[in-house]
């Protein structure tokens, strides 16, 4: 069972997404957690997808965006990861995120034609 006794945050307010990545209110003082729960409201608007990158900090000052791998031929492959979503209408998600750190920065952006396009992004930090 996930503890999540006043772990609730707001990262993103509903707003309207832009083509560049903005990031929401940083997650801090999440050191003895390690699960990150975030709870995404998308209302379609023109848009084609959105995107969200997550980076960690241990320090505050340097961020490490999150790497996904793949394997192929005994090569193993890793980038910087971003999770993207393209619904055909309005929809709400949820992250399930491992984590280790002391600060999260969630970033958000539109790809295509942003016009009435908004996100909402909550999140809840607990030790699962």
């Amino acid at each position: 069972m996930l503890d999540i006794t006043n772990k609730l945050k707001i990262v993103r307010a509903d707003a309207i997404l832009t083509n560049g990545y903005v990031a929401g209110t940083e997650i801090v003082d999440v050191e003895k957690d390690n699960q990150l729960m975030l709870y995404i409201k998308y209302i379609k608007g023109s848009l084609t997808s959105f995107q969200i990158k997550v980076e960690f900090s241990d320090d505050g000052v340097n961020y490490y965006q999150q790497t996904f791998e793949s394997i192929s031929s005994g090569v193993n492959t890793a980038v910087a990861g971003y999770y993207t979503f393209a619904p055909a209408g309005d929809q709400n998600y949820v992250l399930a995120i491992p984590i280790k750190g002391s600060k999260i920065k969630v970033s958000a952006k539109g790809t295509g034609t942003v016009t009435s396009s908004s996100l909402q992004v909550r999140a809840i930090i607990g030790v699962a």
